[in-house]
């Protein structure tokens, strides 16, 4: 197992077989998944474990499980994903995250977040990172607020119906270096 970062209270890391049951709860949890569609079944949170490993396997960052450094419990992941839908954004890549409700409150997604943004500056040729929830989702842009993210525009989701409460989304875009000579 590689750990990729280390905060003072977590650690991002690659992921284990046992994370597996503790991520199919999360994702199955109707205040976690609020703001998506539908809570993922079992099969779906496995297949979404696979599609992350696969991730790592060709483009070398993804999506890393989050655990707190005090009792080594899973938390959730925070991390980078390819932008793979339609949208002027893509091809792009995003920062993204999602922990357990119990662990909300505590400062731990913009701890991860921020740590992920360091990785990326030092480690990965990436240029600039998005993110994006759907409007009523304010708990998640405050994370992107509190990461530095600048709001972009709102836009609708291409992979939700235009008559649901949820496809109206924000974007935020974050520069992690400039091209331009200094």
């Amino acid at each position: 197992m590689q750990t990729y970062i280390e905060t003072p209270r977590l650690i991002l890391r690659d992921w284990k077989e046992e994370d597996i049951p503790a991520f199919a709860r999360m994702n199955a949890d109707p205040h976690v998944m609020e703001f998506f569609l539908n809570p993922l079944t079992a099969e779906e949170s496995f297949a979404f474990y696979q599609r992350i490993q696969k991730e790592f396997q060709t483009c070398g960052f993804g999506l890393y499980a989050v655990e707190r450094k005090e009792d080594h419990a899973f938390m959730g992941y925070t991390g980078l994903h390819q932008i793979t839908f339609d949208v002027d954004f893509a091809p792009g890549v995003e920062i993204g995250w999602r922990l357990g409700h119990e662990y909300w409150g505590h400062g731990y997604a913009p701890e991860a977040a921020n740590a992920c943004l360091e990785y990326a500056r030092r480690h990965l040729d990436i240029k600039e990172l998005y993110s994006f929830t759907s409007l009523p989702n304010l708990r998640s842009e405050r994370v992107m607020q509190k990461i530095g993210m600048e709001r972009v525009k709102e836009f609708n989701h291409p992979l939700v119906p235009n008559e649901h409460m949820l496809c109206r989304h924000v974007l935020y875009r974050i520069i992690l270096y400039s091209t331009c000579p200094r």
